[in-house]
């Protein structure tokens, strides 16, 4: 394997699967339990708050339980390892979970947000919040009542760091996605961006994903298993 030393990796749900957060698209994932138009919209959230937020909380409430996963351990190491020798880690997260931080991960985008943070729908304003939140909270910083908001991006809405993330991938000597389902855009679009710039893509995954063909080498597998034999890999081209 020729050494890679400048990597962006995509993360999705699988990677957090086997830690115990559920997935969402799969046929007994979190979407096949609940309709994502009532808990995961500007629209649902406004006709029903109060169920929006008992959603998040529940999901919040059990992020303390779960611990991060070999293939969590092993990108940190990655980004560390690569990082020793002068090169560079950038994770791309489609989780709002935090296991990646928990890890070790520092060069970390969150395109779809934290669920341990906070957002006034007012004000703007964005803080770390482990508590539940409710339609009676009020803003601490424009005191506003009912109107804080988990800090997600909901169905609609305009992911965060898509700039950061193009860029980064522009200056990638490999790009990597690991545990996506390869349907929800624009992250979906991203190997389309490598490609195109002649950037070579690696697929880490439980099956193929719907867009497997634009890969250029895969590995199907759970992510504890394919995630840290791929990095010892590139560590070792190193």
């Amino acid at each position: 394997m020729s050494a890679a030393k400048n990597i962006v990796i995509l993360t999705g749900s699988g990677v957090s699967a086997e830690s115990g957060v559920g997935t969402f698209r799969d046929k007994d994932g979190i979407w096949a339990r609940y309709d994502y138009r009532e808990v995961a919209t500007p629209e649902g959230f406004a006709k029903n708050p109060a169920l929006v937020h008992s959603f998040y909380n529940e999901r919040r409430r059990r992020l303390p339980g779960v611990s991060p996963n070999a293939a969590h351990v092993a990108l940190a190491e990655l980004e560390a390892g690569l990082a020793a020798k002068g090169g560079r880690l950038t994770l791309i997260t489609q989780n709002v979970d935090d296991l990646h931080e928990r890890a070790g991960s520092k060069n970390l985008l969150h395109m779809h947000g934290e669920l341990l943070k906070a957002q006034c729908g007012v004000c703007g304003d964005v803080r770390d919040w482990r508590e539940d939140l409710s339609t009676d909270i009020v803003c601490p910083a424009c005191e506003r009542t009912g109107a804080m908001r988990p800090y997600v991006v909901w169905f609609g809405e305009m992911p965060r760091f898509l700039e950061e993330s193009v860029a980064a991938i522009a200056r990638a000597d490999l790009f990597v996605s690991i545990g996506t389902s390869g349907a929800v855009y624009p992250a979906a679009g991203f190997v389309s961006e490598a490609r195109g710039l002649g950037v070579p893509a690696t697929e880490l995954n439980l099956e193929p994903s719907a867009n497997a063909l634009l890969f250029t080498d895969s590995r199907y597998g759970p992510a504890t298993e394919v995630a840290p034999a791929w990095a010892r890999e590139i560590l070792a081209a190193l």
